[in-house]
Formats: C-alpha cells, sequence, structure tokens
C-alpha cells in the first residue's frame, strides 16, 4: 500500500504563488511515476503535472507557471505554483502510479492523496 499527504493549499491573492508538497510512504516500488492533477467545482478532475525519474510532463495550460519536482531522499513530491489565477482555484491531488505511458491519465494511477484546497482570489 501507498499513503499519499498532501499539504500546502491556502487561500492566495492572483498573481501570487503556492508551493504544495505531497510525503509518500509505504510501497515505494508503486510510486515510480507521480503526478497533480485537480478538481474545481462542478468540473472533472484534471491532469496537471507527472514525473518519472527526473522527467517532467506538464498539461498545456500550466505554460511555465508551475513546476513539480521530487524529493526521493525525502520521499516528498513538490508542487510549485506561481502567478496564480482564479481559475487555478481548485481541490488538488497527488497521485502515484507505475505508467509513464498512462502518465496524464486518471487510469494510470493507482494511489490518490486527500487533496489540498487552493482558493485564487482577492
Amino acid at each position: 500500500q501507498v499513503q499519499l499527504v498532501e499539504s500546502g493549499g491556502g487561500l492566495v491573492q492572483p498573481g501570487g504563488s503556492l508551493k504544495l508538497s505531497c510525503a509518500v510512504s509505504g510501497r515505494t516500488s508503486s510510486t515510480s511515476v507521480m503526478g497533480w492533477f485537480r478538481q474545481a467545482p462542478g468540473k472533472e478532475r484534471e491532469f496537471v503535472a507527472s514525473v518519472w525519474s527526473g522527467t517532467t510532463y506538464y498539461a498545456d495550460f500550466v505554460k511555465g507557471r508551475l513546476t513539480m519536482s521530487r524529493d526521493n531522499a525525502k520521499n516528498t513530491v513538490y508542487l510549485q505554483m506561481n502567478s496564480l489565477k482564479p481559475e487555478d482555484t481548485a481541490v488538488y491531488y497527488c497521485a502515484a502510479g507505475r505508467s509513464w505511458y498512462r502518465r496524464s491519465s486518471k487510469d494510470g494511477y493507482d494511489y490518490w492523496g486527500q487533496g489540498t484546497q487552493v482558493t485564487v482570489s482577492s
């Protein structure tokens, strides 16, 4: 089993920054691919970013504003979010899986965290 615990969400003004963290524990052999997804009210959960062996992949809407990283020594993945917009408001979820081919699909991940709320508002 794998446990994922997100933290770092909160309320931020437009143009501000937040850094989300996801602490990973358990069977790390099942966490070769790590991803971030988000879900806004009334919308489907959508892919944000993923990382595997130092390679990152981002959704088109990221456009350089978000950066995902992984610290294997700390068993933690991060999502640095800059130039935040009101449309970035959502619950952000950390996910773990083993398929880089399916890195942008919810079906490619076996484990999910509970999510952390990010609200961008003035």
